[in-house]
């Protein structure tokens, strides 16, 4: 399966940065999207992006790296890059996928983020296989959530739309966004949930997604495209 691991780096050190930007750029599968110097720095850039992966230095200025990745909520994958052992062991209790202890080798560098890919792979494929259970039409259906389009609110139902079947389901468009566990639906309307991963283009305020024209609100306008266009800046559109 081929992705694409958009990575950070973050590291006071501008030799450190610039080393493990040269070993990113000879993966194929790893893409840098940023570089920060402190704990600030990378707080303020994960308001903005949303990459898979953290390179992180533990001793930076003014906040540590574990300190800030303990006040992160549903972090990206992370690897430590670190000079010092000892907080290895404080690392793993935070579920960071690998430590490595500078000056590191490309070796030991391509064998963390290969483990980073494969978790990554793992997580898809998981993914892939969420389904759901709705009553409609007096039967209880599954439908897996990758095949879903969208959805749209009709008062106190909505309507699942995929590209065989439209399902008529009793309950509001707030129940069915919180039972989509699948971060890659997302409220783009008062009465639209979409699959992000179903648009095929963008016409202004609109989500083209199988034949169909799904508005943007105004409000969410600036959100919505910063998660469908993948954290690339909205003057592209």
């Amino acid at each position: 399966m081929e992705i694409n691991i958009k990575c950070v780096i973050t590291d006071d050190e501008p030799i450190a940065r610039k080393g493990l930007r040269s070993y990113i750029e000879k993966i194929d599968f790893l893409t840098i999207v940023g570089e920060c110097e402190d704990a600030i720095e990378l707080n303020s850039l994960l308001k903005t992006m949303e990459p898979d992966l953290l390179f992180i230095d533990i001793e930076l200025p003014h906040i540590s790296g574990l300190d800030l990745l303990l006040s992160i909520r549903n972090p990206p994958k992370v690897i430590i890059v670190s000079a010092y052992e000892q907080y290895a062991l404080k690392g793993y209790e935070q579920d960071v996928v690998d430590y490595l202890l500078k000056p590191v080798t490309f070796e030991r560098f391509m064998k963390a983020v290969n483990k980073v890919h494969d978790l990554l792979v793992q997580e898809i494929k998981n993914r892939d296989n969420e389904f759901i259970f709705v009553k409609s039409d007096k039967q209880y259906k599954k439908i897996f959530l990758k095949d879903i389009l969208f959805i749209e609110s009709m008062e106190n139902y909505v309507v699942i739309y995929t590209e065989a079947s439209k399902e008529v389901v009793y309950t509001t468009l707030k129940q069915m966004l919180q039972s989509l566990s699948n971060k890659t639906f997302l409220q783009v309307y008062r009465s639209y949930i979409v699959n992000t991963n179903q648009i095929k283009s963008i016409e202004g305020n609109q989500l083209i997604i199988g034949g169909h024209k799904i508005p943007v609100a105004r409000n969410l306008r600036e959100e919505v495209f910063r998660v469908i266009l993948n954290n690339h800046l909205i003057s592209k559109i």
